[in-house]
């Protein structure tokens, strides 16, 4: 993760200013910048509504803005990086204070950092990062260690597997291709792995983080493969859609497929309590207050760190079950 940084919350091709309950008008709250009487614009660009995770981040940093007094211009790039690349030149061009936002994928975002940095305007990247040489491009990344979440996954399978001497045949339903979460929760999972040959990673194929999808990949392992242990999902909506496919297959998630996820959302927590999922790695997508506390930071040319992680933890089912009542997402 060293040269990369992450982003929060990505774009679409028409700029909208929004409210935490989605109506026009900006934040609302009194001015983020009383001095001077002029109040904070932010220029937000969230990946899309792929998922529950996604939805619940989007929310988060809508009304943490209305409760900053920051006015809002916010951007859906339904999982399109042209259309995020659009939504940032919008921003620049209508002069906004800060530009946030969470790439589609980590590369191909150097020429449009420049143009924001020649206009003066800083960029902080929030949940997923960018692979980009020039890390004057953007001011601060807040997000999640994606490494460290698979790093995590992989943990889990080894001390649920210590005693067993068969191959542990594994299917991966991986995240977008080229995103930050995919690519480093694939990597920090097989570093985890790696030292016991018993671990095979029999098919590996995205599911581009939605429900749908998932199920659809997770068919066609099912027919292809005639002996699954394990199914290791980079994210809950996708194993949330797997666990259909499974239990259309006659089998029972959980048990005749042992399956292991990332981002503890509550529908994947309601699932755990039913025994379908063994394994949640947190990935926590309330992060706007911090956002916009940064934000402000940024603005007043205050020293920030370069990275700033979100703390996060695990779950098995029990602990899922406990705590589904009070889930907040």
């Amino acid at each position: 993760m060293s040269k990369r940084a992450a982003a929060a919350l990505a774009a679409g091709a028409m700029v909208l200013t929004l409210t935490a309950c989605g109506s026009g008008g900006g934040g609302g709250g009194g001015s983020a910048d009383k001095g001077s009487g002029h109040k904070l614009v932010l220029g937000f660009s969230q990946v899309g509504a792929e998922s529950g995770w996604r939805t619940a981040n989007t929310k988060s940093v809508q009304e943490a803005a209305k409760k900053a007094g920051i006015e809002l211009k916010f951007s859906d790039a339904q999982q399109k990086q042209e259309n995020q690349i659009k939504a940032i030149r919008s921003f620049i061009q209508q002069k906004v204070d800060v530009i946030a936002f969470s790439p589609v994928v980590e590369s191909g975002w150097d020429t449009v950092l420049k143009e924001a940095k020649d206009a003066h305007i800083p960029v902080v990247l929030t949940d997923r990062a960018v692979d980009s040489k020039d890390e004057s491009l953007y001011a601060s990344f807040l997000g999640s260690d994606f490494v460290a979440e698979g790093k995590s996954a992989g943990d889990w399978l080894v001390k649920e597997y210590a005693s067993a001497s068969d191959d542990v045949n594994i299917v991966q339903l991986e995240g977008t291709t080229g995103s930050a979460p995919a690519n480093d929760r694939k990597a920090g999972f097989a570093d985890a792995v790696k030292a016991q040959p018993k671990f095979k990673v029999v098919a590996s194929q995205t599911g581009d983080f939605t429900r749908a999808k998932g199920k659809e990949v997770m068919q066609a392992f099912l027919k292809a493969q005639s002996k699954i242990d394990v199914l290791y999902a980079h994210n809950d909506d996708m194993a949330l859609g797997a666990i259909q496919a499974i239990e259309e297959a006659g089998k029972k998630p959980g048990k005749d497929i042992k399956i292991v996820s990332v981002d503890g959302v509550k529908d994947a927590f309601t699932a755990m309590s039913q025994g379908k999922i063994n394994y949640d790695v947190e990935c926590n997508p309330l992060l706007g207050d911090q956002l916009m506390d940064l934000v402000k930071k940024v603005k007043a040319g205050e020293q920030v760190p370069r990275r700033i992680k979100t703390e996060e933890g695990t779950f098995t089912p029990e602990q899922a079950t406990a705590a589904l009542p009070n889930r907040q997402y």
